[in-house]
């Protein structure tokens, strides 16, 4: 039955046999998306393989030329996002606004680029209890802090500042809160900041070089705390937040909500559309990402 296809709302179609998905990004070894989608598709009952490939940019293009069309589609880590989104044929909104796909839907159409990063920072927030955010603050001004900008936008904000070591690198996080109706403001590491924030979304890497003042600075103006990072855990941020009592939480809910995200998307080609039993795949996604 390897020649039949299945339309995708909004984005072609997509051949019924295919059934090879791999995550790729160099380095990758540390990926946790093979067993979160192993888990999924067991729950499914679907007989589809996960793997994982280590690709950098240059060698990206010539690899995604040889897939063939057994192959679902494609999970994309750094450095490829960027990438991703220039080979795709088609992209959704978020992908759009963002410059950046992490997700490939192939099919004889081309590949479908998706964001599914920005709904990670959605459902992660609204697992923590937010379900609003009229201002907040971004720390950080790299790809990331891109999808967090328009996460908060989706949640309402109106106001955001940026706090970066360099002022022109928040240049064009400003024009994207030019499209988004959001304005963002940006603001230098320091000691005392002078304004305070509900939420703050953290994208600095896991490693990240940070005074421990600044971010304890940062720690008591910055309400609950969203660090992204899940494999560096504690960070300096997320230690500055304990010393003063203020929530944090890891990157973990992001990597979980944009994979359930991206399942939706290999088994139905949207990924705001839930999955037949849902609450089980979430569960047994959740489960994964705890043992792994």
């Amino acid at each position: 039955m390897a020649g039949l296809v299945r339309r995708q709302p909004g984005f072609g179609v997509l051949t019924e046999g295919a059934r090879r998905l791999e995550v790729w990004g160099d380095p990758i070894d540390h990926s946790r998306s093979p067993a979160l989608h192993a888990a999924a598709y067991r729950v499914l009952g679907l007989d589809w393989t996960y793997g994982r490939r280590r690709v950098d940019e240059a060698s990206f293009a010539g690899e995604l030329a040889g897939l063939d069309r057994t192959w679902r589609g494609l999970s994309l880590t750094m450095p490829l996002k960027t990438a991703a989104h220039r080979a795709a044929v088609r992209r959704d909104r978020r992908a759009e606004l963002t410059g950046a796909v992490n997700t490939l839907l192939l099919g004889p159409d081309g590949p479908a680029g998706f964001n599914t990063d920005v709904g990670g920072i959605v459902a992660a927030l609204a697992d923590d209890g937010v379900q609003a955010a009229p201002t907040a603050r971004i720390i950080g001004a790299g790809a990331t802090a891109t999808s967090a900008l328009v996460a908060l936008a989706e949640l309402g904000a109106q106001r955001v500042e940026v706090v970066a070591r360099r002022a022109e690198a928040v240049t064009e996080l400003a024009r994207l809160g030019g499209v988004l109706g959001v304005a963002v403001i940006a603001a230098p590491f320091e000691d005392d900041p002078v304004t305070s924030a509900p939420l703050t979304i953290a994208t600095l890497p896991g490693d990240a070089s940070l005074a421990p003042r600044v971010a304890r600075g940062l720690a008591r103006t910055g309400g609950r705390l969203l660090d992204v990072v899940y494999g560096h855990w504690p960070t300096t941020l997320s230690a500055a937040w304990g010393e003063v009592g203020a929530p944090a939480s890891s990157g973990r809910g992001m990597l979980l909500h944009q994979a359930v995200r991206q399942v939706r998307i290999f088994t139905a080609g949207d990924p705001d559309v839930p999955l037949r039993d849902e609450p089980d795949v979430v569960a047994a996604m959740r489960s994964a990402l705890v043992e792994d």
